[in-house]
């Protein structure tokens, strides 16, 4: 086993829309309860399966920079300290963000190994998965570019696979050179891959030195290095974040760490892994892997079935009652309801792109908008005026901040409001409300222990949520 520290370097970008209308570009699967520990995210639990692991560092989070309060916050409410969570200002696949990990990483002339994992993973065993990891240790300290194949346990068409040299197996955790990877095969091709013994799921996560990636994203992939060069040298301290030049990043080429690096090197090496893996891919992929009752049905909030089988039902607000029905999988939020065969479930995607062609935005976002200091859920709305509903943490202020083209109301309803207008003060409690008129200069405060909430009403020419100029903030996102 090596000394050398291990650095967790968590990928928290994608949308994740396959698993739509739960998953949205505003609050994609990662940041969701969907598997597992039930009081726990992927994400949290991406972190938390690490525990015991030997020379473990805090994490490096990587996510984009609407998330940036999401992720902290998650990670503070498992005790988290991360290294630094770096923001992204757009997506450019996995190549670019292990790169800047990387460049990070060995900033201060360290060389730990990097442990990249996806954060929208699930990974029932445990133990297994930490003794993949120390077995691959010894191999990536000799220079090698390690990564994870699955060992498959059913013929799938939606994974890619890796070809390693030798046969892979489950007994022995020992590592293969890899012959060549391969994209989501058809079925007839996927069979032939289970029958050959030489074939793996491909995982996307990789154990390496950071200066043996380094050195082949050089040698293999030299834009993408020079792009995360430049956009690092620029880079802003944010609070407990590090935002990454737009410009420069933005440059970056849009591609995987496998198109890159490990279809081309010579130093690939996959280690088996099983460990109960599930990359939660689709709803039909959760239903699989989740608990069922008699009937084969997985049974998520306020749901009522008789008569039915084999169905996925997830409620997350209004009753669901399934009266004869088979394969389906039902998903209702509170704007919008899926229902699907279970074997569509691959191109909810289509839908999603669909719903953005036609310019609906529950493709993106949900009516609960989640920020810094709290929440607000849009509780109806028309061309001049919109109700909101508005929860604020403990302790929490929204920033200092008026509006050119709407006026506000704001009805106390739970807990006690700081409310501050044009330079005045005043406490506000249950059943009390207060007036912003358009140009006024106002702030929004919790003062108290217990969440604060209230319900907005916005009126005039313009509600959109550009029309916000802040002047002070805490989260540092002055206009």
């Amino acid at each position: 086993m090596t000394d050398r520290p291990l650095l967790p370097v968590i990928l928290c970008g994608g949308s994740g829309t396959r698993l739509w209308p739960l998953s949205r570009a505003s609050y994609p699967k990662q940041y969701w309860t969907l598997c597992g520990n039930e009081n726990e995210t992927l994400l949290q639990q991406t972190q938390k399966r690490l525990n015991g692991i030997p020379e473990l560092q805090k994490p490096l989070l990587i996510c984009h920079e609407d998330h940036r309060f999401i992720v902290a916050e998650q990670m503070r409410e498992i005790k988290i300290k991360p290294q630094e969570i770096i923001l992204e200002p757009v997506g450019r696949n996995t190549a670019p963000a292990i790169t800047v990990a990387a460049l990070k990483a060995t900033q201060r002339g360290l060389d730990p190994l990097l442990l990249v994992l996806s954060a929208d993973h699930e990974i029932r065993n445990i133990k297994k998965f930490q003794e993949a990891i120390n077995a691959g240790r010894i191999e990536a300290e000799k220079g090698r570019l390690i990564t994870f194949g699955v060992i498959p346990t059913s013929v799938e068409t939606g994974y890619g696979y890796i070809q390693a040299e030798q046969p892979i197996g489950k007994q022995d955790i020992e590592g293969s050179k890899i012959n060549r990877f391969f994209e989501k095969p058809n079925k007839e091709l996927a069979e032939q891959f289970i029958s050959d013994g030489r074939f793996s799921w491909n995982s996307g996560m990789f154990l390496f030195k950071a200066s043996t990636i380094l050195h082949q994203i050089e040698l293999l992939a030299p834009t993408i290095l020079s792009s995360c060069k430049a956009s690092l040298e620029n880079e802003v301290k944010d609070l407990e974040f590090v935002r990454l030049d737009r410009n420069k990043f933005i440059k970056c080429p849009e591609v995987s760490i496998d198109v890159a690096v490990m279809e081309k090197t010579k130093l690939g090496t996959v280690f088996p892994l099983d460990a109960e893996w599930s990359d939660i891919g689709n709803w039909h992929t959760l239903w699989k892997t989740s608990k069922k009752d008699e009937n084969k049905n997985v049974i998520k909030g306020k749901v009522i079935l008789k008569k039915s089988n084999n169905c996925y039902c997830r409620s997350e607000h209004r009753l669901i009652v399934g009266l004869g029905v088979e394969d389906l999988i039902i998903v209702e939020t509170d704007d919008a309801v899926l229902i699907a065969n279970q074997e569509e479930t691959q191109n909810v995607k289509d839908i999603v792109k669909l719903l953005d062609q036609k310019n609906y935005s529950e493709s993106k976002a949900h009516r609960k908008i989640y920020r810094p200091w709290g929440n607000y859920t849009s509780i109806v709305e028309d061309k001049r005026w919109q109700v909101k509903r508005i929860e604020v943490k403990p302790g929490a202020y929204l920033s200092l901040q008026m509006h050119h083209h709407r006026a506000e109301h704001w009805v106390i309803v739970k807990g006690t409001a700081s409310i501050e207008r044009d330079g005045k003060k005043e406490l506000l409690g249950e059943n009390q409300s207060a007036y912003i008129p358009l140009g006024c200069k106002h702030r929004l405060g919790n003062p108290g222990k217990m969440p604060l909430e209230l319900i907005e009403i916005q009126s005039g020419a313009y509600i959109g949520e550009d029309d916000i100029l802040r002047i002070e903030d805490h989260y540092g996102r002055v206009n």
